[in-house]
């Protein structure tokens, strides 16, 4: 399935129902968002698994969905703000084939006046009824402005609803950060 028609479909779900019961209540970005997707036969590569680039993509999908459920989407684009990748990190534990069920959870952990700080994982119920994480990553998002520059994070926290002091990070996230300089040199 093409990634702009998955978008499309998740798009609509999400207007279709803005609160769900696999959703925080609209405006709490600090939950868990679980989109639930099935393996298509674009997201294969050569030894019919799912491709480790089409992990990336589909992570994309579970953010935007995030984003479209927490009601905060209409106000970013209100003020012509937008997400940008910075940087993220990805471990894959098993391998997902054609037609399979997944969930992307996807959570804000918090962030610093920069960026904001993601964490997402796959999962799905494995044969013995247990869910099972197939593959988990952190992610780095910078908001820019279309009209130009940056947008510190905590503005993006209050647009949000939140507080704009963030939450504390877990240490391994922080120690991941700035190995890879990420708060410092974000586009």
């Amino acid at each position: 399935m093409n990634r702009y028609l998955r978008l499309l479909l998740v798009w609509l779900r999400a207007r279709r129902s803005a609160h769900t019961p696999s959703a925080p209540s609209p405006g709490s970005p600090l939950g868990e968002y679980r989109t639930t997707l099935r393996v298509m036969p674009n997201d294969l590569d050569l030894l019919r698994h799912v491709n480790n680039g089409a992990f990336l993509t589909l992570l994309d999908i579970g953010r935007v969905d995030m984003t479209l459920r927490s009601g905060a989407q209409s106000a970013l684009d209100a003020r012509g703000w937008f997400p940008v990748v910075v940087g993220e990190s990805i471990r894959f534990r098993r391998s997902m084939t054609l037609w399979e069920r997944f969930t992307i959870v996807t959570r804000v952990l918090g962030w610093d006046e920069r960026v904001i700080y993601l964490d997402q994982r796959f999962e799905r119920t494995g044969r013995d009824g247990a869910v099972e994480v197939v593959a988990d990553a952190w992610v780095v998002a910078r908001f820019l402005a279309r009209s130009g520059g940056t947008v510190p994070s905590p503005e993006v926290a209050e647009l949000f609803g939140l507080d704009p002091v963030s939450p504390p990070l877990p240490e391994p996230v922080v120690t991941w950060s700035r190995a890879l300089d990420l708060a410092h040199r974000a586009v």
